[in-house]
């Protein structure tokens, strides 16, 4: 996923990238708010002419035009890319001011990073994509997930999957090989914010892979214990 971070302060803007790419984001940065302005109105037709989607973090202080601003002016523009709002201020009133200018979602600071994580996820699966940006079809070895139908198959075997299971699928076959831990997966699957301790994930994976790694057929699931799950081909 492409990360268009606007963000004043030098140390956040070093440590969310050192993270951010160490899980396999692409970042880009904005200091100010017409400079975080420019970069989403490039994004945004990137998009359009069917570039990469993104996920916008934007600061609510910045200089120049704050962060409310910003995204108000982005919305006026009917910019689809998903925005995130980052701040110090963590009062209702802040929150809903932000959200009313057209952000997504809020996220006061200091913050988890593994939350960060999470909510980049679920805004990823919601994300406001123009209709040819978006793969009707997910495709990984013998396994297909058709968006539109909400069908699956292996091997040309239809698979019958319930509401939350699908949601899982798609979550893991959007990101071949990438590691979702059961926070994410939580948030990303499903947008709930469950006791990660809790066996919930597990309970569905296990079910999930019982219905798509059957009879002889190569195990795509994955499981790195205490880290979480990946779906991916097998090599070679």
């Amino acid at each position: 996923m492409n990360i268009l971070l606007i963000e004043d302060d030098a140390r956040i803007v070093s440590f969310l990238q050192r993270g951010l790419r160490a899980e396999g984001h692409a970042v880009q940065v904005a200091y100010d708010g017409p400079g975080g302005l420019a970069l989403a109105r490039d994004a945004a037709r990137e998009l359009r002419q069917g570039g990469p989607s993104c996920i916008v973090l934007l600061d609510v202080m910045l200089p120049g035009l704050d962060g409310v601003e910003v995204c108000r002016t982005l919305r006026a523009e009917n910019n689809p890319l998903p925005i995130l709002m980052l701040t110090a201020l963590g009062e209702v009133d802040e929150r809903v001011t932000g959200l009313r200018a057209g952000a997504d979602d809020y996220l006061p600071k200091p913050f988890d990073f593994d939350e960060l994580l999470a909510r980049i996820d679920a805004l990823a699966r919601r994300a406001r994509t123009l209709p040819s940006e978006r793969a009707s079809q997910l495709v990984v070895d013998d396994l297909v997930f058709d968006r539109d139908s909400k069908k699956v198959s292996r091997g040309g075997n239809v698979i019958e999957l319930t509401a939350r299971e699908l949601a899982l699928l798609e979550l893991l076959m959007s990101a071949p090989g990438r590691l979702f831990s059961r926070e994410r997966i939580l948030a990303g699957a499903w947008g709930v914010n469950e006791d990660p301790l809790t066996n919930v994930v597990d309970v569905y994976v296990g079910r999930l892979r019982a219905k798509i790694d059957i009879g002889g057929c190569r195990p795509l699931i994955h499981t790195q214990r205490g880290l979480g799950y990946r779906l991916e081909a097998p090599a070679g």
